[in-house]
């Protein structure tokens, strides 16, 4: 066991999170923590770190267990040391010995002292035991990973905003390997490429790892756990999201059947107590049913408890077969360019999902539809379309005095209270809180209002900007089912693919200033992405196959009469091929290296000795490591030696 929890109740005021929970977390273990909507996930963390203490019962932790926590406090830390620098933080150990290093090679080159030199080949060891040879090369893996260009690299970390914060937060607790890594919504700050290289990063992380998240698909690919907080009491299933959704309607209707079967026993009982118990010969077999009855542990019955709410839209008016026209639209910040001379249509029914990578511009594009961004090109409008925008800054627009309720009224959707009632309760605002102050409400509830008012709107055309970002799992869902019955026109930003994969019938991608259409569903754009990534990938090596790699001679360039030699040329040319030359022999000698560590690891005998299996597996990631650098660069060299030829062949 690496940490866990026996026998825990934790009070938050007069509020009780849990009581008397058990749950431990061991080795291996990838866990989804899950729960409503303000059930305490994220205070349930808090007591696993021992930020709280329980009310009752305790944690407990294996001495070695090493812990990395990231949550939303961390944007406290502020630094203006560069984000490469923060990350590198991670290997606090290999920065202090590098540093050592350094300054005993200063001290070596002037004198010999054979102390030195011993505690030199020792520094070295240490860090060749830390695999400290290769962290720069991990730190810029893991930061690319998340999205950082290489010019964001050496940018001071208080440069960026929150989200690109949290990347950073990440990339430094990813890069320490704690034991446990406990992660609380880390896909928020996460764009879609982000998300699916964390998922294939941490597929492979030997730690321990539990995730609050509400994307059902990053805990279907990430865990093999669900600890649910329901009612106050954690349930835990084997298995993915998807099996705990089958496993947990399972035991609620083996439950129900149970608790039905034991009423009717019950009932059955009664009858023969109340029938007999005036009887003289049989009142002493009354009485004895009674004992029997008063002793029974009695069924609970149960129902799914979640609120079961349809959201039924209301449209005012049926707009014309086009809602939108793009012509010739062009966007930029700056050096920045969005989009140049790109054109799109919206039909009536589309269901369209804009997707791709932060930066990208999508955002920009909503707004640009929603004719609130300045632009250079034509926005066509269509006949009879009413739209409705959620965004962010669409909590501007509520009125800070209202109530929830009142807000809802003034939306003009012509509701009842109670439709209005029912409405908020799916946007996880029940009983009185929707007498609660807009004012007093958090940015995450504000946004939940004001997409309740989007929703509730007799608009025929949606923009939504992230709309999910606020809600939990099952909400999520609830939204899903409305807009499959919105009779209207969607087009949305969003990076939860569960959502994007049940809402749109359309994608949109912003690549090289274009929008980019693909007719179909989420699912079928990403198989149709891997079948052209295998496609292109074919057709790469069949070309590479037909064209030598690259010259391994100097080749010199065709001179023509009284045509002067350009020496300087030739000399970096020929510097160039060396190089290449000796970078493939170098590839070759690290090939055979990997190939014969592979080949120990595959041995069984190899893990009866931890320390030969440390070791190998270290030299193996050490080898890994190397070879990816040296390909990097032989592919620079190989560049760099096509252009010199070329540059050679126009003289």
């Amino acid at each position: 066991m690496l940490i866990g929890l026996q026998n825990v109740t934790f009070e938050f005021g007069a509020r009780v999170i849990v009581k008397d929970a058990t749950w431990h977390l061991n080795p291996g273990d990838r866990v989804g923590l899950i729960g409503y909507n303000g059930t305490g996930k994220s205070t349930l963390l808090k007591v696993l770190v021992g930020q709280y203490s329980p009310s009752s019962g305790s944690v407990e932790k294996s001495r070695d267990t090493t812990i990395g926590y990231l949550h939303q406090d961390l944007l406290s830390f502020d630094t203006n040391n560069s984000i490469s620098a923060v990350a590198m933080e991670a290997f606090e150990k290999v920065v202090a010995l590098q540093k050592e290093q350094h300054e005993l090679e200063k001290i070596l080159e002037t004198k010999e002292d054979e102390q030195l030199l011993t505690r030199y080949m020792d520094v070295l060891h240490e860090i060749e035991l830390l695999e400290g040879f290769d962290i720069k090369y991990r730190v810029d893996e893991v930061l690319h990973g998340l999205g950082f260009t290489d010019e964001q690299l050496d940018k001071p970390y208080s440069q960026f905003s929150g989200g690109w914060r949290m990347r950073v937060l990440l990339a430094k607790m990813i890069l320490q390997s704690p034991d446990v890594l406990l992660l609380d919504e880390p896909t928020n700050h996460l764009d879609l490429p982000s998300i699916e290289w964390l998922e294939k990063y941490l597929v492979n992380y030997k730690g321990s790892v539990v995730i609050v998240s509400h994307d059902k698909f990053f805990l279907d690919r990430m865990v093999n756990k669900i600890v649910e907080l329901y009612q106050q009491e954690l349930h835990i299933y084997a298995g993915n999201y998807t099996y705990y959704e089958q496993e947990k309607a399972l035991r609620i209707e083996v439950q129900k059947r149970a608790y039905e079967n034991q009423q009717d026993y019950i009932r059955q009982q009664e009858r023969f107590i109340e029938r007999f118990k005036a009887k003289a010969s049989k009142a002493a077999q009354a009485q004895s049913v009674q004992k029997l009855l008063d002793k029974i542990e009695r069924i609970e019955d149960t129902d799914l408890e979640r609120p079961n709410i349809r959201i039924n839209f209301n449209i005012g008016k049926v707009p014309g077969r086009i809602l939108c026209t793009l012509k010739h639209v062009s966007k930029s910040f700056g050096d920045l360019t969005i989009l140049k001379n790109a054109g799109a249509e919206i039909d009536r029914g589309d269901k369209i999902a804009l997707i791709g990578a932060n930066g990208k511009g999508k955002s920009t594009l909503l707004r640009i539809i929603a004719g609130t961004e300045p632009f250079e090109g034509e926005r066509v409008w269509g006949h009879n379309v009413v739209e409705s925008f959620y965004a962010q800054h669409q909590l501007e627009s509520l009125h800070l005095n209202n109530t929830i309720l009142d807000e809802m009224n003034g939306s003009g959707a012509g509701k009842t209270e109670l439709e209005y009632r029912t409405l908020l309760g799916s946007f996880l605002f029940h009983g009185d809180d929707v007498e609660k102050k807009i004012r007093i409400l958090s940015g995450g509830e504000k946004a939940r209002v004001a997409l309740a008012k989007t929703i509730v709107s007799k608009a025929n055309f949606l923009l939504l900007d992230e709309p999910t970002n606020h809600l939990d799992i099952h909400s999520v869902e609830l939204l899903v089912e409305a807009l499959n019955r919105y009779e209207g026109t969607i087009i949305f930003v969003s990076h939860d693919r569960y959502f994007i994969s049940k809402a749109a019938n359309k994608i949109w991608e912003i690549a090289g200033g274009e929008i980019k259409e693909f007719k179909g569903t989420y699912t079928e754009y990403v198989e149709w992405n891997e079948r052209m990534a295998v496609k292109n990938a074919t057709a790469k090596k069949e070309e590479k196959q037909k064209v030598p790699p690259a010259p391994a001679e100097a080749r010199p360039a065709p001179q023509q009469k009284g045509q002067p030699v350009n020496k300087e040329l030739k000399k970096e040319l020929q510097k160039q091929q060396k190089l290449f030359q000796q970078y493939e022999e170098r590839i070759a000698v690290i090939k055979e290296e990997k190939k014969k560590l592979e080949a120990s690891l595959a041995s069984p005998e190899i893990y009866s000795d931890k320390a030969t299996y440390a070791k190998t597996e270290g030299d193996y990631k050490k080898t890994e490591a190397e070879l990816a650098k040296l390909n990097r660069e032989y592919e620079l060299v190989f560049e760099k030696i096509v252009e010199l030829e070329n540059s050679a062949q126009k003289m």
